[in-house]
């Protein structure tokens, strides 16, 4: 998966994790569920940098954050 998909799943997945509250807008729900998304992607990428297991690996999180960002 490229990480320009990965961010776009990430972020669907939380934002279609809250189902309580359909009345409110996509406009203020999309942004929360990319926020969630980046607190994800910068727990894995933390995980990543300390466990020292690959560059490419490191790098691919880097990039699924920065594709999250441009959403």
């Amino acid at each position: 998966m490229t990480p320009k998909e990965k961010a776009k799943e990430l972020v669907n997945n939380m934002f279609n994790c809250d189902k309580s509250t359909p009345e409110e807008s996509m406009a203020m729900l999309y942004p929360h569920a990319k926020q969630c998304a980046l607190i994800s992607v910068d727990e894995i990428i933390e995980i990543v940098y300390n466990s020292l297991t690959s560059i490419q690996e490191l790098n691919y999180w880097l990039e699924v954050k920065d594709e999250i960002e441009k959403l």
